[in-house]
């Protein structure tokens, strides 16, 4: 109790109600800001690059930069804070958070419900597929149709033959379908914790009085968000998403966390709790741990090892592969790195 003591004592001295209201009016606009510059970023870069030969390569390559960005995001930032939140003095003295590591427990929670919705939405797509099943890679079969059809053209093969090209041709439109839906499928659940993540950033800085905390944090958070949208961004392009999802998606991100400070500050004013309250940091950490567990199920099941180990493109490219592997290492370490400020 005597560090807490301590640590409250440090906490007054910085305590001004009206210049964190300043400090937080401003970080709204520039969090805003940054949000909508970092997932607008790969969005746009997949767009110029669309019905280009390059554009399958380099949207590879941001969605790799994309996990790396997450899965920082999850370990480094998210989860040591919900840990934090739990273990701080106020809390751990109570029972039952002194009695058990729930910061652990929800995070894996977490991350059984990310996998129960991912096996239940893919089980569902599969079930409206029409269940064909490509065999071979795409270029593969790509050559195979071909020789086939000029085999067809010049008489080697029947009629008959014609009729299982185009049977081919729609089990191929339907496995891409089937692809694309996975793909769309991942954005939306990466959002879905994202956004748990971000609205308790804008929370718990809204009910903060604290301005030697707040003002180093709008700095950080604002390449927090560049970045975090970018491995969001990255996701959603390649998802090709139609025009309104992306934009509609894109502006959830963009506003979540503003949204989360003026919600904090609502809070603190009808009820005078502050980010540093049992309450608030009992909140704080429950949500993160989820959210956590989320994110990290995420970044590794369906974004790093579903394009490390059965990405057919990536495996027929080793200078590919290397340039996936250096973009996930650059998204995970520029995360990483603002850890040190937020």
């Amino acid at each position: 109790m005597a560090a807490c003591g301590s640590e409250t004592a440090r906490t007054l001295a910085c305590r001004d109600g009206a210049a964190a209201a300043r400090l937080k009016v401003t970080s709204i606009f520039v969090i805003f800001l940054t949000s909508v510059v970092g997932i607008l970023a790969p969005v746009l870069l997949a767009r110029f690059f669309k019905g280009k030969p390059a554009y399958d390569k380099a949207t590879l390559v941001i969605k790799c930069f994309a996990a790396g960005v997450i899965l920082s995001t999850s370990l480094v930032h998210v989860l040591p804070d919900a840990f934090a939140a739990l273990s701080d003095c106020h809390v751990a003295s109570r029972h039952p958070w002194r009695d058990f590591p729930f910061a652990g427990l929800v995070t894996l929670v977490g991350a059984i419900v990310a996998l129960l919705v991912d096996v239940t939405a893919t089980a569902h797509a599969e079930l409206h597929g029409a269940g064909y099943k490509p065999v071979g890679t795409k270029e593969e079969m790509a050559e195979t149709k071909k020789s086939a059809e000029s085999r067809i053209e010049s008489g080697e093969l029947g009629a008959s033959c014609g009729v299982e090209i185009d049977q081919r041709r729609r089990g191929d439109a339907e496995a891409e379908e089937l692809v694309r839906l996975k793909q769309r499928l991942v954005s939306q659940v990466l959002e879905i914790g994202i956004i748990f993540h971000s609205v308790i950033i804008g929370v718990t800085m809204g009910m903060s009085q604290n301005q030697c905390t707040i003002r180093p944090l709008v700095a950080a958070l604002a390449f927090h968000q560049i970045f975090e949208g970018m491995g969001l961004g990255g996701c959603i392009a390649q998802a090709a998403f139609s025009f309104g999802t992306t934009a509609y998606m894109c502006f959830m991100f963009a506003v979540t966390t503003p949204m989360g400070i003026v919600l904090g500050m609502i809070l603190f004013s009808a009820t005078g709790y502050d980010d540093s309250s049992p309450n608030a940091l009992i909140m704080e950490g429950l949500l993160g741990s989820f959210s956590s567990g989320i994110l990290i199920y995420m970044a590794l099941v369906d974004l790093i090892a579903l394009d490390f180990f059965h990405n057919k493109l990536m495996s027929s490219n080793s200078w590919l592969k290397k340039a996936s592997f250096i973009a996930l290492v650059l998204g995970s370490t520029s995360m990483s790195i603002l850890a040190l400020w937020a």
